[in-house]
């Protein structure tokens, strides 16, 4: 079995982001403010390494994802775009699958996930923010799907935008390539909140996630995943069936179920009082 490297090692080693665990939130912060957080090939492979690192931390209760600077992330790095241009069909398939796998990795993290966005978020950026549960922006942030200003178009990021946007409103933003504000960015569900200090608003929702059942949030997160389709049938009403059933028995429903009953506090709440007394 191979052995986990603790988080602080793991942050130690890389050079594009930072990670940093305290009091079972586990915090993502992308760290090249000097181009806006531009990413490139290896931050795409250090954020895929911590995501996972905190998918299997066991005192990471949930993930923020935030930047160091003014800026969340400009979105792609020029000198990575300038390797992309030069480079033939299979290594650019084999550059783009790097960036899906981020996304799908960011997107299918197993723990709640809190996107905290500053200044602008152009481009991928606005992939990783739809890939988040939960997203919040200050009320200067700005947003941009400029691909096709360059003869591009947003490929990999547009599951999760078009998810969030909707089709309609993807529509208008890929083709136009026009930046939308905060404000907009809210209408559009891009955003879930608006707020000046992110932290602050940010740890009423961080204290609400950490009071619940890992389990549940964990099965939550796939259960949304499932019926992203829309589709209601007999397939659907199975799996939600099993899932419920499922998710009663298990050891984690059974202890939530009983101390409900039993009017105390779950273990899950409790083993973390003890850890802060």
């Amino acid at each position: 079995m191979t052995e986990l490297i603790s988080i602080e090692a793991l942050s130690a080693s890389f050079s594009t982001v930072r990670c940093e665990l305290k009091d079972g939130v586990g915090y993502l912060i992308l760290n090249r403010p000097e181009v806006h957080n531009a990413f490139d090939e290896l931050m795409i492979s250090e954020m895929t390494q911590a995501i996972n690192a905190f998918a299997h931390e066991r005192d990471c209760a949930l993930m923020v994802l935030k930047s160091a600077g003014k800026h969340f992330s400009a979105g792609a790095d020029l000198n990575w775009m300038r390797k992309q241009a030069a480079m033939d069909f299979e290594d650019n398939l084999k550059d783009a699958r790097e960036l899906a796998n981020l996304m799908d990795t960011l997107d299918r993290f197993p723990k709640p996930s809190i996107a905290l966005v500053g200044g602008a978020a152009y481009g991928g950026a606005l992939g990783l923010i739809c890939c988040c549960d939960i997203a919040l922006a200050t009320p200067a942030a700005s947003f941009c799907l400029s691909e096709v200003k360059l003869g591009l178009i947003p490929a990999v990021i547009s599951p999760y935008v078009v998810r969030a946007m909707g089709n309609r409103a993807s529509r208008r933003y890929m083709l136009t390539a026009e930046r939308f504000d905060a404000a907009k960015a809210l209408e559009l569900q891009v955003v879930s909140e608006l707020a000046e200090d992110l932290e602050a608003a940010a740890a009423p929702i961080i204290a609400a996630l950490k009071a619940n059942s890992p389990q549940g949030m964990a099965w939550c997160k796939t259960l949304l995943t499932r019926l992203q389709s829309g589709v209601i049938d007999e397939h659907t009403r199975d799996y939600t069936s099993e899932r419920i059933a499922r998710i009663r028995v298990s050891d984690e429903g059974q202890e939530g179920l009983n101390a409900f009953f039993d009017k105390r506090a779950p273990a899950w709440v409790a083993d973390k009082d003890k850890t802060r007394g």
